[in-house]
């Protein structure tokens, strides 16, 4: 009865007609239930070897991909008073339309002619370099004539000091003539003197040899007299030669002085029209200051200063305007322990808020309302919440996203990483170890173990 024997009896005789056997025999039902429980047990066992796409999930925000294309407020280049507004808020606006027109709050630009003058002040400047300029060539010429009346007159002494040298040397001959004639008279008055003491020569010829010794120590003295006044004037003319020397160094020097004063007066004049160009094209640029201008395409997001007649500081922000073409991108942060999985290129899948999405993050062929995604750039700074931005750009070979999508949206961020067995994905989870490493340039992607040493990133 209680079907314990190897000899059995069931089905040798209508059992549905004893009551025991009904009661003690399982029922259809718990059949049912076992049979359920060993097919989902081999389901499971064989779910457990199908492929899985380990994953890092993080919270996204849609934002741009080039800087010039994020929101960005207009801010005053000068300080100024309101007078009119040309847009409202949520017009089109075309790159160098008006925004709004300023006008001076500083008495220094209040002259409405005030580029013209300051212009005329240029001009005047000007003139007076060309004046310096003449009197600079001017002094030039009378620099150079006076350095060749300077070369004549050098010539001109030096001649006279040769002429003196040789009339020195000429009375210097003259003097030794004198001398020696000297010499022979006294030595002829002696001779005859003798002579006419012993009575030779008569009285006469002694008196006439005093006569010419008289006459030749006259000659001497004479030529001796002669002699020093052409030493003398040698010495003059040298003098002169000097002096002459000194007088053009210094009328020379005080040309060149005053010639260098008109330089240094037109180069002065110069930074003057310097100074005064900066002032024209600054006060030119200035005037085109007071219309703020939209610097690209876009439309206007809010004003930030209202009314008219309201003062505003310079570099203060005036309109808020969001650019009317702009490349889409996500930012996503991850936690320090995935940064090293991050590479650029990477792909990534989104899920946009209002747009609704059936996703499998281990499976990213059967989701669907996903968006794919690839890594253009990733921060080498941690953010201050803790975690690293990496910026995403829309994967043209995909469906393209959303155009109804704006900058600020958010999105949930899932980076796709290795191919691993169920299995193994589910003991990581819950031993708490980081997703596989692996080389996205390997044709296989194979997984390097997490606690390998990791390649250098490319």
């Amino acid at each position: 009865m209680l079907n314990i024997s190897s000899n059995s009896i069931i089905g040798q005789f209508p059992a549905d007609d004893f009551r025991s056997f009904q009661e003690t025999r399982l029922s259809r039902s718990n059949r049912f239930f076992v049979r359920w429980l060993v097919s989902a047990l081999g389901i499971f066992i064989v779910f457990l070897f199908l492929p899985w796409t380990q994953n890092v999930q993080s919270k996204a925000k849609v934002t741009v991909l080039l800087p010039e294309h994020r929101p960005q407020t207009i801010h005053s280049t000068i300080p100024g008073r309101i007078e009119r507004w040309y847009v409202r808020e949520g017009q089109q606006i075309k790159a160098g339309d008006t925004i709004v027109f300023l006008s001076e709050v500083k008495s220094e630009y209040f002259d409405p002619q005030l580029v013209g003058r300051t212009q005329q002040q240029v001009s005047a400047k000007s003139g007076a370099i060309g004046a310096y300029d003449r009197k600079a060539d001017v002094l030039g010429q009378q620099i150079q004539a006076m350095r060749i009346e300077r070369v004549l007159k050098e010539q001109q002494l030096q001649n006279k000091i040769r002429q003196t040298e040789l009339k020195v040397d000429s009375d210097s001959i003259e003097l030794e003539r004198a001398r020696l004639e000297y010499t022979i008279a006294e030595r002829q008055w002696k001779r005859t003197d003798n002579l006419y003491q012993q009575g030779i020569k008569p009285l006469n010829e002694v008196e006439d040899k005093r006569v010419k010794l008289q006459e030749t120590s006259a000659k001497q003295i004479g030529a001796e007299n002669k002699l020093l006044t052409s030493r003398n004037e040698l010495i003059n003319a040298r003098l002169e030669f000097h002096a002459l020397q000194y007088e053009y160094g210094q009328k020379i020097a005080k040309a060149e002085s005053e010639q260098f004063s008109a330089l240094s007066d037109r180069f002065a004049a110069e930074a003057d029209v310097s100074k005064l160009e900066i002032q024209v094209a600054n006060y030119t640029q200035r005037s085109g200051f007071r219309y703020i201008t939209a610097p690209q395409d876009g439309y206007i997001a809010k004003a930030l200063q209202v009314g008219i007649g309201e003062t505003i500081k310079e570099g203060e922000a005036i309109v808020s305007i969001l650019p009317a073409h702009y490349e889409l991108a996500a930012e996503m942060y991850v936690r320090p322990m995935d940064f090293p999985l991050m590479r650029v290129g990477k792909k990534v899948r989104f899920v946009f808020d209002g747009w609704p999405a059936f996703v499998f993050s281990g499976w990213p062929g059967a989701s669907f309302g996903t968006y794919q995604g690839k890594v253009v750039a990733i921060d080498n700074i941690i953010s201050e919440n803790g975690k690293y931005r990496l910026l995403v750009a829309p994967d043209n070979s995909e469906k393209p996203w959303p155009k109804e999508l704006r900058p600020g949206a958010g999105a949930n961020a899932i980076a796709m990483l290795n191919t691993v067995p169920l299995w193994y994905e589910l003991w990581r989870q819950l031993n708490g170890f980081p997703p596989d490493y692996y080389d996205p340039n390997a044709k296989d992607l194979k997984p390097v173990k997490w606690d390998a040493p990791i390649k250098s990133i490319k």
